[in-house]
């Protein structure tokens, strides 16, 4: 039995059918609204950018020191767009956009004997 989950499918989709040159799009897979998000990582001593891994869930550089001033720090940063130069340095991470829950406040009137109840006026 144990070996058998070795062999089981994940379960989880990866998406990796979304485009990575939009923002947001829908997986065509599980139909989640998934965010391309972008991550840089430059060296916390000198600067210099480090190509980067996904590894575990954890965004880490591909070598563990710095190829210029051998350090082990490093910062990692978000970037909005994209561009060509960076491409071979970053890092993308597919995330889920979580559905926001919009709460309404709804109004009763009560029917009284003589008396009809009415739309009450909504204020924005």
């Amino acid at each position: 039995m144990f070996i058998m989950e070795f062999f089981k499918k994940n379960k989880n989709c990866s998406h990796h059918n979304v485009a990575p040159d939009v923002d947001f799009a829908y997986c065509p897979d599980c139909g989640e609204l998934i965010e391309n998000q972008w991550y840089l990582l430059r060296c916390s001593c000198c600067g210099v950018k480090l190509k980067g891994i996904i590894k575990n869930g954890e965004i880490i550089p591909e070598k563990h020191f710095c190829h210029n001033c051998g350090t082990k720090e490093f910062v990692i940063e978000r970037i909005d767009k994209i561009n060509f130069i960076d491409i071979n340095y970053a890092v993308l991470v597919k995330a889920v956009v979580e559905n926001r829950n919009i709460s309404y406040t709804q109004s009763w009137v009560s029917k009284t004997q003589d008396c009809k109840p009415k739309l009450l006026q909504q204020s924005l």
